[in-house]
Formats: structure tokens, C-alpha cells, sequence
């Protein structure tokens, strides 16, 4: 994975890059991309992510497998070396949807040494993909439609369609995308956890881990505390979203899987349409959508309510059903 989950591309790691095992020489996506190279190499049938900025998501859509990411708190961070304690989730990542219900329901659930972790019923979330789904609104929020690589564009409106045989109807909404909060939020947490390490062995982080993680060194308490609170406040407010819609539709990531020689370290927009679900807390899954003509994956994010991970699962698998994106595999030996 990306070194200490703090990037995007998981081409810096102990172990070297991750290679994508639809094309070799282009990223996974990160910070979970090993995990996500793996499950679409068929390594493994199901394995763990972690997800702060999109980081289950993005490394998904780019290697063409389902990754969840539930609502915060719905699985304990307990044993897992934080990024960001505020942001930080923890999900399962599978080749299809009913593996990703039921690693869900084996990993989520209240522990009471896990102070993010919040004692909620956890459903039967295989019971939920096995009964037919009904009618639910769909809402496309504009922003996250904008900007799009042409491909990305085609497979998502192609998806749509798909969606509209299930739905009970689409809608356009209106939806926030960026917020500083959340690159405020991560940068303290993150310096906080790693200060003693870096002021007593900053040679031991690759340069650009340790890059990142000082950008948090200059973050004052008040900016600090007034972020985590508008935060919270969105929290909380978020699922006045859902009155007039279900399900939220957006491509997971505006744009193609980029060659590892030519990706930016830079991660702005490549979590564009993920990171904002972790601010909020709310699931989100991506699985895929599509192909482009040189055979690199495209992944469709569908976003529900709090709490709402029975319904978002049954969803993704009626999508999942009514196209054959899921079955398709690299070919060994990808160039």
C-alpha cells in the first residue's frame, strides 16, 4: 500500500510500486492498491482497505474491483495505525458485491474499545441482496459530473441508463464537493500521530511521506478545532440530503488510470468525487462501470445515507446484475 496510507498512486511503498494488473506500467490507485491489485489478479477473494481521502475507492475503480466504504463508525478503527482519526475508515474490497456484504458483516458491528466506533444493529446484509430491491430516487449531483475524461463521461451515462431500468427516477442535485476542513483536518491528525517519529528518525519515511506529513506541523489549534467543528456540523446535517433522493450516483474518479511514469504526487484530482464522503461519513461504494478502448477500468460510486449500507449494497448488486462489467478479468501477463 501507499506508505503510511498517505497517498493516492501506492507507488511509494516499502515494497516498491503497485503495479495495476489490467496494464503494469500504469497505478493502482491508493492508498489500498495493493489490496486492489491483488483481488483483480486474483490473488485473493476478498481483502481489507482503508479509506481517509478515498482510498478504498479510487484504488477500486482503477483495478476494476467493488470497494465499500461504510459509514463512519460502523467498523472499528481499533489495530489500525491511523492516518487521520477523524477521517479514517476501514472496508471491505471484493470482486463482486455479495463478497463485500459478507466481509461486511463479519467485520462491523459496536466495540467499545474503539472510541469512533458507534453501538448500531447491524443488519443482514446478505438478506438484503437477496431480495428484490425496491424503487428508490436516484440523485446526480452536477458537480461531480463535470470535468469528466470522455470515457469516463460515456461509461457513467451509460450507467445511468442502466440505473433508470432499476430507479424509481434520477434527478439532478446539488451537492458540495471540496472543503479545506478535510485537507486541514488530515494534515493535524496526521502530524499529531507521527511528530515523535519524524523529530527521532525522519530518514527512515520516503521524502515524500515525510513532505506530507510536516504539512500538518504548521496547523494552529483554532484552525484545527473550527474545521473539526464545521465538520461535525456536516455531519449531522448531511442526511437532509436524502428527503427528496435514496442513492447518490457519481463516476468515482473523473478521469482514466495514468501511467506510473507520468502520475503527479499530487492527489487533488483524483479524489475530487471521493474525499467528501469521508468529511461527511457517509457509504460509499464504487464498483465498475466500464471499460475504455485501451482496456482500463472506469468505476461508478454510489452513495447512501447514514447508516445505510443494507440498502447501498442491495442497489450496487442490482446494478451489478443487469451488466457484466464485475466478470471481466486481466489477462495474464498485461502488458
Amino acid at each position: 500500500m501507499h506508505e503510511f496510507a498517505y497517498g493516492g498512486t501506492s507507488l511509494v511503498s516499502h515494497f516498491g510500486p503497485v503495479r495495476n494488473p489490467w496494464r503494469k506500467d500504469y497505478i493502482t490507485g491508493g492508498s489500498s492498491g495493493g489490496s486492489a491489485a491483488a483481488l483483480a489478479a486474483g490473488l485473493c477473494f476478498g481483502a481489507l482497505g482503508t479509506d481517509t481521502g478515498g482510498s478504498i475507492r479510487l484504488p477500486a475503480s482503477f483495478c476494476g474491483i467493488a470497494g465499500l466504504k461504510p459509514t463512519y463508525g460502523r467498523v472499528s478503527l481499533r489495530g489500525v495505525l491511523p492516518l487521520a482519526w477523524s477521517l479514517d475508515h476501514i472496508g471491505p474490497m471484493a470482486r463482486s458485491v455479495a463478497d463485500l456484504a459478507a466481509i461486511l458483516q463479519a467485520i462491523a458491528g459496536y466495540d467499545e474499545a474503539d472510541a469512533t466506533s458507534v453501538d448500531k444493529a447491524v443488519p443482514d446484509y446478505g438478506r438484503a441482496l437477496a431480495e428484490r430491491v425496491r424503487p428508490f430516487r436516484l440523485g446526480v449531483p452536477r458537480e461531480y459530473a463535470s470535468s469528466l475524461d470522455p470515457e469516463v463521461d460515456s461509461a457513467f451515462r451509460d450507467a445511468l441508463v442502466t440505473l433508470k431500468g432499476v430507479s424509481a427516477g434520477i434527478q439532478d442535485i446539488s451537492f458540495p464537493l471540496a472543503s479545506d476542513d478535510r485537507t486541514t483536518i488530515r494534515a493535524a491528525e496526521a502530524w499529531a500521530y507521527h511528530v515523535m517519529t519524524v523529530a527521532k528518525t525522519p530518514d527512515l519515511y520516503d521524502p515524500e511521506t515525510l513532505s506530507r506529513i510536516r504539512a500538518g506541523e504548521t496547523i494552529g489549534a483554532i484552525a484545527y478545532i473550527e474545521a473539526h467543528r464545521r465538520m461535525e456540523r456536516v455531519r449531522r446535517e448531511v442526511a437532509t440530503t436524502f428527503k427528496n433522493v435514496d442513492v447518490l450516483a457519481t463516476p468515482t474518479v473523473p478521469f482514466l488510470p495514468t501511467p506510473a511514469a507520468a502520475t503527479p504526487a499530487d492527489d487533488t484530482p483524483r479524489i475530487r468525487n471521493v474525499a467528501p464522503f469521508n468529511l461527511n461519513g457517509l457509504p460509499a461504494v464504487s464498483i465498475p462501470c466500464g471499460f475504455s478502448s485501451t482496456g482500463l477500468p472506469i468505476g461508478l460510486q454510489l452513495v447512501g445515507p447514514p447508516w445505510g449500507e443494507e440498502r447501498l449494497l442491495a442497489i450496487a448488486a442490482a446494478y451489478e446484475k443487469a451488466t457484466a462489467w464485475h466478470n471481466r478479468r486481466p489477462a495474464e501477463g498485461s502488458a
